[in-house]
Order: structure tokens, then sequence, then C-alpha cells
């Protein structure tokens, strides 16, 4: 057996988990029938554009989020418990990066999701994506946390997240991890929002059409809520609002000079 120091990659992780242990959480699953999402993907790739599952998703469950306030809010407070709602939906997206050698989770926050189009967030999404971590302008407080002492980062970043704004401008209203990329059904973890999403693989699974077996791309879709600020009716609502806007979503593609929505009913 051996015993290693938590690397200073890793600190800023330990600030966050440390600063969310308060949260009080609930999970709640259900699955998505991508089966709109991936034709008309495949229908915008034939005009040049491409789009990943998580962007859509990202799209979706901003504008859904949009129309529950009172899940679009967070707890502050201790004393004096209250509770901020805000005026517009921010998305804590989680990244897959590397620092320095080692490999770490970063984030990043897509502002005003709600009010962007798909185009918007795909590109917002791969440039965080295929950025270097260790000189992106973003990640720059992170790189100057980690190079604190411990006790000193720990402070800052619980100072920089206690006010509203610090902790929306850090935390996003919103937050959204993907795992899909691996052979994981499904997952729950807690962003530091009232409402965290966990999207899974999509993977060809057996549903019930009009009585019918058949085969369709199935994603699980996961939620977390704080039980602090939202309770379970409130969640499950959104919950089924986002599924209701993946199951129906689409998506405008460009023809030429020509812009039109492509329909799919009856899928």
């Amino acid at each position: 057996m051996s015993i290693r120091p938590l690397t200073r990659q890793r600190r800023h992780t330990y600030y966050f988990l440390r600063t969310i242990r308060g949260f009080s959480p609930v999970f709640l699953d259900t699955d998505v029938d991508m089966t709109r999402v991936q034709q008309l993907r495949e229908a915008a790739e034939e005009s040049g554009r491409r789009y990943s599952a998580v962007a859509v998703a990202i799209l979706a469950a901003a504008r859904a989020l949009a129309a529950h306030p009172r899940a679009n809010a967070a707890l502050h407070g201790i004393l004096r418990p209250r509770i901020q709602t805000y005026d517009g939906v921010d998305v804590k997206v989680a990244l897959d990066k590397t620092l320095d050698g080692e490999r770490v989770v970063l984030s990043a926050v897509l502002r005003g999701a709600d009010a962007a189009d798909l185009d918007e967030i795909q590109a917002q999404l791969a440039h965080h994506r295929t950025g270097d971590a260790g000189r992106m302008p973003e990640f720059a407080p992170v790189r100057r946390l980690q190079q604190l002492p411990v006790w000193l980062g720990s402070l800052l970043f619980w100072r920089t997240v206690r006010p509203p704004a610090g902790r929306r401008r850090v935390m996003g209203t919103l937050a959204v991890s993907s795992l899909g990329h691996r052979p994981v059904n499904g997952f729950h973890s807690v962003g530091g929002t009232t409402i965290t999403l966990g999207l899974g693989r999509i993977t060809d699974r057996p549903v019930a059409r009009d009585g019918q077996v058949a085969i369709a791309p199935v994603m699980r879709l996961n939620l977390a809520f704080d039980h602090r600020v939202v309770d379970g009716a409130e969640a499950a609502d959104l919950l089924a609002d986002i599924k209701a806007a993946l199951e129906d979503f689409e998506l405008p593609v460009v023809h030429g000079a020509e812009d039109r929505s492509v329909s799919l009913g009856g899928l």
C-alpha cells in the first residue's frame, strides 16, 4: 500500500466537493427515444453541419429550465437562508481535459444557453473540448488556484462562490455531464447547481410504438435536484419536459440560401 499527496491538478475538484457538501440531492431518471434527434443530426450533416447529442440536450434542457423558474435557482445563506432565482440559464458543462500531464475534469459555463441557437452551443462546446487547458484563458483562474496552498485555495474558492453572482459565474445555473462516449448507460452526479443532468450513451433498445415492438436509439437521462430548493413534483415535471423536447426536437437545416425546419412527424 502506498500513500501519495493530492496533486495540485486535482485541488479544484477537492475545493468544489467540499463546497457542495450541504446539498440534499435526490435522483430521478428516464429513458429518451432519440430517434428524432439522430435523424435530424444526420439530415443536418448532409448540409455540412454537425451537432453532438450533448449540444442538442443542452439546448433542450436550457429552454425547459427557463420555463421552470423555481428550479432555475439556488439556495444561499446559512443563518438566513434565501433562494436566488436566475433570469437566464447558464449551463456548466463538465469536460475531460489534461492539465500538466494529468487527466482532470474541468468545466466551462455556456452563458445564456436558453436564448442561444444550436450552432452557438455547438461552437462553444467544440471550442472548450478541443482547446489546450494549459493555455486557454477560460481556465486561467483554475490554473492560478492550483498554485496556492490548499488552505488558501480552499478559502478563496469558497469566498468566490459564496455570493450569488460568484456562484453563477463559476457554476452556472444548470450543470450537464455526459459519459455517453463510453459504455455507460446512466449515472448521477451533483454539479453544484439545483439541477444537474447526467447523459448516458445512446444505444439501440426495444421500445413500444402503437402496440408494436420496435428498435430505437435510446438514451438514459438522469436528473439530480437539490431538495432544499425544489420538490420532486417540480423536478419530475422538468425531466418530463426535457424528455418531450428531445423526442419532439426540430432542427433548422440549411439548403443553399433557404432555411427551413425538418419535420419527421410520425416517428
